[in-house]
């Protein structure tokens, strides 16, 4: 099953609880939460209490993103938060393996996220030891950017790895996905699917996650 992530960067941050509830009510699957420091990328979001107060608002998954330098110092705190996947970047770690287990040892989803110029050998010698490979088809840092259609084949590659060695893995992109692009996303292997400025851009949140999940579950030749 194709998923949509809304990610809530690109929110309404007066009205977090409201927007969350609104994207569920609209058929989101996972909840995706960027979180930043100004220092792996340039710009800082929220942290481990924001988190925690938004996850009294819905029983949702929360995807948390670590956009961070040094992840492995909070993720403690982001567990406790209520965080269901916690995603490390591969850049950003230092001990990335390290790093997986101990959210994996927290019963929690493990994911790495790999930029657009890091190459898929980042993972490959503990891709089995990871829950969620997530693509980033842009440059990490800012909602509303374009998509990096070149990412594509990396998108397919990371797909047929996946296949290869560890089935189980979910296949994530995040990073300019619309309703234009997600088909060839999808095409190329892709099964969850984070959207920010497509769905609360939107005037109905309903409307634009359903035409996304008809169009990712749309089964076409990939490249």
């Amino acid at each position: 099953m194709k998923m949509i992530a809304p990610s809530i960067l690109s929110a309404d941050f007066s009205r977090l609880g409201e927007e969350i509830g609104a994207v569920e009510r609209a058929g989101a699957d996972w909840i995706h939460i960027d979180v930043m420091d100004g220092h792996f990328v340039p710009n800082i979001t929220i942290g481990p209490g924001v988190v925690s107060s938004l996850r009294k608002t819905t029983a949702l998954p929360f995807d948390v993103h670590l956009m961070i330098a040094r992840p492995e110092a909070y993720i403690d705190a982001f567990a406790a938060a209520g965080a269901d996947v916690i995603t490390v970047h591969a850049e950003a770690a230092t001990h990335l393996h390290r790093a997986v287990c101990a959210v994996r040892e927290r019963g929690i989803k493990a994911g790495v996220s790999l930029n657009p110029a890091t190459p898929l050998a980042a993972v490959e010698e503990i891709l089995g030891d990871m829950d969620l490979l997530l693509i980033m088809t842009v440059n990490p840092g800012f909602g509303g950017q374009r998509f990096i259609s070149s990412l594509l084949p990396k998108i397919a590659r990371a797909r047929r790895m996946i296949d290869a060695s560890a089935p189980g893995v979910i296949l994530q992109v995040d990073g300019g996905i619309t309703v234009e692009n997600i088909a060839a996303a999808s095409r190329q292997g892709a099964d969850c699917f984070v959207a920010g400025a497509a769905v609360f851009g939107a005037d109905d949140y309903g409307a634009v996650i359903g035409a996304m999940k008809r169009l990712a579950a749309s089964p076409q030749e990939r490249l």
